[in-house]
């Protein structure tokens, strides 16, 4: 199975915004510049992830983004939904039941085994991601990381972040 790369962006971008203060916002410019990818590109992932309350959308020439829920209350499989949609990734076309000489419908009257155990794996897989919270992830990387890669994530931050007005501490 291969995501696509929004989904990695998006997971950079949520845990960089987990980490900002509460009264501050990155653009969604600023975000694309500090990963290095299209601003164009990130922003349908943003908007995405507003959409399903993972970020909050702050309007005007100060705006940006923020985290829209705690991120102890994010998991891994939020974001992929998100970004991805909620359709298995192995959707079954029944394909046993087509060619020349296939037998009638009913010939088939149980499930198609190979769809049976794929959609099993992606239950697996989705269980694997809903055990993995955004807090989990900065967490362990504050605690794992090389410190210069920590420095130039809060580098980053403390360049693009914008403080918001009358926001809340």
């Amino acid at each position: 199975m291969k995501l696509g790369d929004g989904v990695e962006a998006a997971i950079h971008c949520t845990t960089t915004l987990a980490g900002l203060r509460s009264d501050a916002v990155i653009s969604g410019a600023d975000l694309a510049n500090g990963f290095g990818v299209s601003a164009s590109y990130l922003l349908k992932h943003l908007k995405a992830l507003t959409g399903a309350g993972i970020l909050a959308s702050v309007p005007g020439p100060k705006g940006g983004y923020r985290i829209g829920r705690p991120a102890d209350q994010i998991t891994l499989l939020d974001i992929v939904l998100a970004v991805e949609g909620a359709e298995p990734a192995f959707r079954c076309a029944e394909i046993r039941r087509r060619g020349p000489g296939a037998p009638g419908a009913d010939a088939y009257p149980n499930p198609c085994g190979i769809n049976a155990a794929m959609l099993r794996a992606e239950r697996a897989y989705r269980a694997a991601l809903r055990e993995v919270r955004v807090s989990d992830l900065l967490a362990d990387h504050l605690a794992n990381s090389d410190p210069r890669v920590v420095r130039h994530g809060c580098a980053m931050v403390e360049q693009f972040q914008r403080l918001q007005p009358n926001a809340a501490n």
